[in-house]
């Protein structure tokens, strides 16, 4: 998996605990997964459909660097599975995963529509994974 993402946390990404809020996190990860996705499927028009169990492992807090972790999974007729993960930067410490994350690209008017992609596409060799 490639973490081509980092994010620090501030004081306005925190609960009330002094965790990183998990509808912060949650934003960030649809965000970034979103755009895997465009440059997956050659088209800004995917929409999120469906995300698995979001598996809170460990908490970040105010300074920490914590980066994004996306790789597609499956490549359906007018969908993509991706998976993710999310780290600390510095301890390597995993905050959250999700197994399966699914979009899908449509139309002008919402519908799903073929993007007629098979395998993952690489906009830099030097972020091949092996």
């Amino acid at each position: 998996m490639n973490f081509y993402t980092r994010k620090w946390v501030k004081p306005e990404d925190l609960n009330a605990h002094g965790t990183l809020f998990g509808g912060s996190l949650l934003r960030w990860i649809d965000e970034e997964a979103a755009i895997y996705s465009i440059i997956q499927l050659g088209t800004n028009r995917c929409v999120t459909k469906y995300m698995s169990e979001i598996n809170f492992i460990n908490s970040a807090r105010q300074g920490d660097i914590v980066e994004l972790g996306i790789k597609a999974t499956h490549f359906g007729r007018t969908s993509l599975t991706l998976t993710c993960q999310v780290r600390n930067k510095i301890t390597q410490r995993t905050i959250l995963t999700i197994d399966k994350m699914v979009f899908v690209s449509v139309d002008e008017d919402g519908r799903p529509v073929p993007h007629g992609k098979t395998h993952i596409t690489y906009t830099d060799e030097r972020l091949r994974e092996e």
